[in-house]
């Protein structure tokens, strides 16, 4: 394995002790690892890569994409990774589950997660990992195997799935989720799934820090009932229209009742995903309050926070929660720069134009949810944070070393010596324009399209291997599944 010497560039550490704007320093990679960190190192054998102006980052961490799930799991893990290693993401973790979309079958995690890892083996460029949703009772039996055997430790729920579509209103749940006739998802079910949750944490008590509960926070019943609403109506249409049909009390509602439950149930290892609005932080901040004993977890996306319902680019923005009006994403940065924001993610999920897309392009309800967008998270974030006054440390904790630490990751998302050589290099004073046609991800298309951002990754390394160099990914995929803890 080659060796590289980072010379002349700022090094930005996590811990809080640690300089807010980085340090100029040194990193020597060693077999993999960073085996220096200091100034004017030297190294007779290492290849030499100059960050002189440059800020080197620990990779990021990007907790929450969605492999697999419109195009097949083994495309999507050579494309995607390659996409990810564009923006600095070292490690991907990836949200997986039985029913529609995915693999598109039922069935137990004894038999359905060894598939999942054979598709993905060997053709990614970083490094990954899997949450798992619970979908069915015998899933829920399944938690304590998975988290001692095959090293899945983070688990989710999607709070909207019990009668409401992936797109949008349906009639056609039991087929969707893929679950036993006699079985219901709905909030009981999800009650149980947090006892499964806590059990495993009790029965292995060595893997209890890292084993957590994330949920997708929106009320079925709420957004059924909008939905119809807004097109009954029809006074509005595009993202302001998707926005409406779910509207934000659903999230601040369905954070309520997740909170009740995790305490109830005794787990005290929960995240809030992808939080898009005002209503649903006020939740969450009441709930923290409400129940202190819980160590909640908050996060919030990259799309979230750099568009809205009237700068994004056009309806390929479509996603659950939706895209919102500016006074939630001024809500999300209030929120953020208070620390109130634990991580930032991509909530990633590469969707072609032909499947995004109904036969009316204009029709908002027709179309695909989700997007991808893992290669902007980093430059956006240090383009529209930097502008808000967000020091490069904060920076650094949002995208890689809290994510790794709350989801068994020690060993990633943190510049210190003896851990894997994970690094992004970023360019601070990049001036560059959003093109789709310039991602490796398979997506034609972008929500970000013609965004202006100031700074740009150059080069990542992901446990020593450059694989992206001069911002061209580079060599084999040479990334690897991350059974937990790592």
């Amino acid at each position: 394995m080659t060796s590289y010497l980072i010379k002349n560039g700022t090094v930005v550490r996590t811990d809080n002790a640690a300089p807010e704007e980085g340090e100029a320093a040194d990193i020597l990679i060693v077999d993999g690892k960073i085996a220096a960190i200091g100034a004017n190192l030297q190294s007779a054998d290492a290849e030499i890569v100059d960050a002189s102006g440059k800020l080197i980052f620990p990779g990021v961490v990007d907790a929450h994409q969605h492999w697999g799930i419109y195009n097949p799991l083994a495309e999507d893990t050579q494309t995607e990774s390659r996409a990810s290693a564009q923006g600095g993401v070292t490690t991907a973790l990836t949200y997986m589950r039985t029913g529609q979309y995915y693999l598109n079958k039922g069935g137990s995690y004894a038999d359905f997660f060894p598939e999942v890892l054979d598709a993905s083996a060997g053709r990614s460029y970083i490094d990954y990992a899997f949450h798992l949703a619970p979908m069915s009772k015998e899933h829920i039996g399944e938690i304590p195997d998975l988290a001692s055997d095959q090293g899945v430790t983070s688990f989710k729920i999607f709070m909207f799935y019990g009668s409401h579509g992936l797109h949008g209103r349906s009639t056609s749940q039991s087929d969707f989720l893929m679950i036993p006739e006699d079985e219901r998802y709905d909030i009981a079910h999800f009650e149980f799934v947090m006892r499964g949750v806590q059990q495993a944490r009790e029965q292995f008590p060595e893997l209890a820090e890292h084993i957590s509960l994330s949920l997708h926070c929106e009320t079925a019943e709420i957004m059924s009932a909008y939905t119809k609403i807004v097109e009954q109506e029809g006074k509005l249409s595009g993202l302001a229209a998707y926005s409406a049909s779910r509207p934000q009390h659903s999230e601040g509602l369905a954070v309520t009742i997740a909170s009740f439950l995790a305490d109830e149930t005794g787990l005290p290892n929960i995240n809030l995903l992808h939080l898009s609005s005002a209503k649903a932080l006020k939740a969450a901040m009441k709930m923290a309050e409400a129940f202190p004993h819980v160590n909640f977890r908050r996060e919030v996306t990259i799309g979230h926070l750099l568009t809205d319902i009237d700068n994004a680019n056009g309806l390929g923005a479509k996603v659950n929660p939706p895209i919102r009006p500016r006074e939630d994403v001024e809500a999300l940065w209030e929120h953020l720069l208070a620390g109130n924001i634990d991580w930032v993610v991509s909530d990633h999920a590469c969707c072609k134009d032909e499947v995004k897309f109904g036969a009316d392009r204009d029709d908002v309800f027709a179309a695909k949810s989700g997007f991808g967008g893992t290669e902007y998270l980093l430059p956006g974030l240090v383009t529209e944070g930097r502008k808000r006054g967000l020091s490069l440390r904060r920076i650094a904790q949002l995208i890689a070393s809290n994510p790794a630490d709350r989801y068994g990751l020690p060993g990633k998302g943190r510049l210190v010596e003896g851990v894997d050589a994970d690094i992004a290099i970023v360019d601070p004073n990049r001036t560059w324009t959003v093109r789709a046609t310039e991602s490796e991800s398979t997506q034609e298309y972008t929500p970000f399209e013609g965004f202006e951002l100031t700074a740009a990754v150059t080069d990542t390394f992901v446990r020593g291997n450059r694989v992206l160099a001069d911002g061209v990914v580079t060599g084999a995929p040479e990334g690897r599944y991350i059974s937990r803890p790592y």
